[in-house]
């Protein structure tokens, strides 16, 4: 099996009409240039004298060795040998909280940046799971299926706000609820949950439904995000603080007991978000505790490159044009 490595730079092979465009050209002005001297006769006894078809050849040279040049840049490569490696990994469905109060700058830059933050190093550190992705505030909303497409995820990640959920609120329930209609039904096993919110205005049916979760085999883990002293919630609109009615600053606060009650009901752990790294070494070690199932096998196929032969095919017709003369010399007579 053949292909080529780059491919791309095939679009340099546009260099060639281009260059025998112009060599034309040169070729035809030269011809002026020297009828406009004088008499082509004794000019051509004042300048070096082209030898007959040898322009040609170096052309041709030339135009070879960046053919196969630009070949060497493609790197045609060759199939020589397969491998095949068995996957093994679990369903996880990472819900975030994109309400309002996920705003809040009492965890730099801002609680949701943060939230985004750490499921982009979870993916980053993912190879074999199928991942899923659900945006809840006042409903829930599935914005990923399950898939291993992890870069999709992430571009999904990058363009989630605030208003990726038009009604507000806190809903945990919808959002389990909405995570659990992404799992395959007929496995009772190899599914997680990853919650992550500041838990506020929520609703009293969550732990009831993680409770359901965890008896049809889903584990929830629940990160918790934000100040349990609460902080101001930053309005992109205005540029400022948001306000009451009242005209007093509108204060969130992480509410830690109902997503440690959550986690208890789904079988799964609870974290502060604090520190990245260490939250994402937490959630990744649990998720490898969790048993896992035949994902399929990847196939393998090792490459053999030959770049070099043609980049030196390229050096060696550069240097037979250089060593072959184009002109020669006419010896002036005088008379």
């Amino acid at each position: 099996m053949f292909r080529f490595e780059t491919g791309a730079y095939f679009w340099l092979l546009l260099l060639i009409p281009l260059l025998i465009f112009y060599y034309l050209r040169y070729l035809s002005w030269r011809k002026k240039s020297v009828r406009r001297l004088g008499n082509e006769a004794i000019v051509g006894q004042l300048l070096p004298t082209p030898i007959p078809g040898r322009s040609t050849t170096k052309m041709v040279l030339s135009m070879l060795a960046i053919v196969s040049a630009i070949f060497g840049l493609v790197n045609l490569q060759a199939g020589d040998q397969s491998s095949s490696v068995m996957r093994k990994g679990v369903d996880v469905v990472f819900a975030i909280d994109v309400s309002k109060s996920m705003l809040a700058k009492d965890i730099s830059p801002d609680r949701l940046s943060r939230a985004k933050l750490l499921v982009q190093s979870m993916l980053n550190k993912m190879s074999n799971d199928k991942v899923g992705l659900v945006l809840f505030a006042g409903r829930a909303y599935l914005q990923s299926p399950l898939t291993m497409d992890y870069g999709t995820i992430k571009m999904l990640l990058n363009t989630t706000n605030t208003s990726s959920a038009p009604t507000q609120g806190t809903v945990l329930s919808d959002a389990i609820a909405m995570s659990q209609e992404a799992f395959d039904k007929r496995d009772r096993k190899f599914k997680t949950i990853v919650l992550i919110s500041d838990g506020e205005d929520h609703d009293e049916k969550a732990v009831e439904l993680a409770q359901q979760a965890a008896e049809d085999g889903i584990i929830i883990h629940t990160i918790g995000i934000g100040s349990p002293n609460g902080a101001p919630i930053f309005d992109p609109e205005t540029g400022s603080n948001k306000l009451d009615e009242n005209g007093q600053q509108v204060i969130t606060k992480l509410n830690e007991a109902v997503l440690k009650e959550v986690a208890e009901a789904g079988k799964g752990t609870y974290q502060l978000l604090a520190n990245n790294n260490q939250a994402v070494t937490n959630l990744s070690n649990e998720i490898a505790k969790m048993e896992s199932r035949n994902m399929g096998a990847n196939m393998f196929l090792h490459y053999k490159s030959y770049y070099q032969y043609f980049l030196l095919f390229s050096l060696v017709l550069i240097l037979v044009n250089v060593f072959i003369p184009g002109t020669r010399k006419v010896k002036l007579q005088l008379v």
